[in-house]
């Protein structure tokens, strides 16, 4: 099966969920940059939220560029992950709306975990569709960046008991660590 439609769809997806996060941004009633304080918290979300999803869009191209094609088992791996990406924007407003208060924080770092374990799941089932020897499964090698993360969430969902800020500290230094494209897919396909 032709892989198009399965990079058509998400993008789709994945711009709505972008479109969401973003309508959450409510225009303050004055017109002073003061009044604008308020939104801090809320837009700080958004922002760490918009680039978690970036990173997902810009692996997930990555990872689709790599492969030859689909099956229905990768369909529903995909969805699998959209499911959980979906979610980021409530979590996010939860996590903004209550000043990074410690069960929202927990709920936000339990969805980028589960986000990151279907990312791990569609990646793995890629590689057995493709085959042990295939440029995905070179480039992903052990992975050790993606099960780190992981743990890391894993900790940040602990910490939030301990103090919420030091849970959001973990998220952002996943992130950073992500931003960047994983170059190991791009130097593979370049090779190709």
């Amino acid at each position: 099966m032709n892989k198009t439609r399965l990079e058509a769809f998400s993008d789709g997806v994945i711009a709505i969920i972008i479109t969401i996060m973003v309508l959450e941004l409510k225009v303050p009633h004055g017109t002073e940059l003061a009044d604008l304080a308020g939104l801090l918290p809320v837009f700080f979300s958004y922002v760490l939220s918009f680039v978690y999803v970036g990173i997902y869009w810009n692996n997930h191209h990555h990872m689709l560029h790599s492969v030859r094609s689909v099956t229905g088992g990768l369909l529903w791996a995909n969805l699998h992950l959209l499911f959980w990406l979906s979610l980021i924007p409530f979590a996010t407003a939860w996590m903004g709306e209550n000043h990074f208060a410690a069960r929202p924080v927990a709920l936000y770092g339990f969805v980028l975990l589960m986000s990151a374990t279907a990312y791990r799941l569609l990646a793995s089932t890629f590689v057995r569709h493709e085959g042990e020897g295939s440029t995905l499964a070179t480039a992903l090698g052990k992975d050790l960046k993606g099960r780190v993360s992981m743990l890391l969430y894993a900790a940040g969902i602990a910490a939030t008991f301990v103090h919420p800020a030091i849970s959001l500290a973990l998220y952002v230094a996943v992130a950073i660590t992500w931003v960047i494209p994983d170059r190991r897919v791009e130097r593979l396909i370049g090779d190709a």
